[in-house]
């Protein structure tokens, strides 16, 4: 691997805060598109915990991401042929999906505490509401979670679909800096 090669790659834990991101936020996604399908009793409990858990887990593992890039920058961005726009571009849809991969967490929590119900931390402790219940603002609360969760995976899909595109159509190593070594040869 040569000394360019090293450096314009993101390290070992960007890498992995962000792909375990990416399943945290795929699987948290799924089950709450399939939470209300789901017989009311013991196991719809269930899958409402392991939601609510990875949310607190995506929400955590953003703030790992936060305090690494502080420890260890982010590569430059690749040159390409996009020039200044694409990289305005690609530092505009992370600041969303940044932005989104909190407030989707936090609105989740406002709708918890609407619903008069303690937040629970990963089964080890709770947060008790401090708020008593409301039907209608843990409806609306629901609503804006829901919308901004599906624009998270609107992102997510995008930000897919360019490192794709940066990969089989521009040719460049935009998705290869992020992708482990062991994957790409480098």
């Amino acid at each position: 691997m040569s000394d360019s090669s090293i450096s314009s790659r993101y390290s070992a834990p960007a890498q992995l805060f962000h792909w375990v991101t990416v399943l945290c936020v795929a699987a948290a996604w799924t089950i709450g598109i399939l939470r209300e399908d789901i017989p009311k009793g013991s196991v719809r409990d269930m899958a409402t915990f392991v939601h609510v858990s990875l949310g607190e887990l995506i929400v955590l593992l953003l703030a790992l991401r936060i305090v690494w890039r502080f420890v260890s920058p982010a590569p430059p961005l690749e040159m390409t042929r996009l020039g200044t726009a694409g990289e305005v571009v690609a530092k505009l849809g992370h600041l969303a999906i940044y932005g989104l991969l909190l407030a989707v967490p936090v609105v989740g929590v406002v709708m918890v505490f609407h619903g008069g119900k303690p937040l629970p931390l990963f089964g080890l402790a709770e947060i008790p509401s401090p708020w008593l219940q409301n039907r209608e603002l843990k409806h609306y609360s629901k609503e804006i979670h829901e919308i901004l969760a599906n624009l998270l995976m609107a992102a997510a899909a995008l930000h897919a679909a360019a490192a794709l595109a940066h990969h089989h159509v521009l040719k460049d190593r935009t998705l290869k800096r992020m992708l482990p070594a062991v994957l790409v040869g480098d």
